[in-house]
């Protein structure tokens, strides 16, 4: 059931998964509520759950980044950017506003979903960043060395967004060595765990809630 979150506008509602959800369940799921959103027959929605360990691949994928395709499920995606992983231990946000109400602008939504996970990392002490060229949120290592803790790919139906970002906490990360995460092969990906950050996903949770009306409505509120 979608439940509207205290605080936010009542046309948005949070809904939270208690179990690892399938992704084609999920993908499907979010293209009927994209379609019921866009005529005006259902509130916009942000869902927090965990998949099973699986690979997605965007729509600028490349086959080259595809280093182990027997590791895990492979599945082929509308949303943007390339190879991804999903898994245990890793709080996926899916996202899905009327952007076409909310002024349209796709580049102020994905810098909002940056400065949303930006925010929600300093609560635990770890300072996230933006990176012109690449999207998603890094974290500075030293001596030239970044590494990814969030991921960000949307699409767009009818004006309302869909699928949106995923944000490490403690998953395996060797699963990530599948692939070339986004095509990035210079830099590497990181966790909440692995910067020594022991959080509880409703902890990190109450953090995406807090900060979502803020960072991703004002952004968007701002370019309106």
């Amino acid at each position: 059931m979608s439940v509207p979150q205290a605080g936010t506008p009542a046309t948005l509602a949070w809904r939270e998964f208690t179990s690892p959800v399938g992704y084609d369940w999920a993908v499907t799921e979010m293209e009927a509520t994209v379609a019921r959103i866009a005529a005006g027959e259902d509130i916009e929605q942000v869902w927090l759950l965990e998949h099973p360990a699986l690979y997605t691949a965007g729509t600028s994928a490349k086959d080259a980044d595809l280093i182990e395709p027997a590791r895990f499920p492979v599945h082929r995606t509308g949303r943007g950017g390339q190879f991804t992983y999903h898994g245990p231990g890793q709080r996926v946000a899916y996202v899905m506003l009327n952007l076409k109400r909310r002024g349209g602008d796709v580049h102020a939504y994905v810098s909002g979903l940056e400065r949303w996970l930006i925010a929600t990392l300093e609560e635990f002490g770890v300072k996230g960043q933006a990176r012109a060229g690449r999207v998603g949120v890094w974290v500075a290592r030293g001596h030239g060395r970044e590494d990814k803790i969030a991921a960000i790919g949307v699409r767009v139906r009818r004006g309302v967004s869909y699928h949106g970002v995923s944000l490490n906490i403690v998953p395996d990360l060797t699963h990530f060595e599948g692939i070339v995460p986004c095509g990035i092969r210079e830099h590497g990906v990181t966790s909440l765990a692995e910067l020594g950050v022991r959080a509880e996903m409703a902890d990190v949770d109450v953090a995406l809630r807090r900060h979502f009306e803020r960072e991703v409505l004002g952004q968007l509120h701002a370019f309106a």
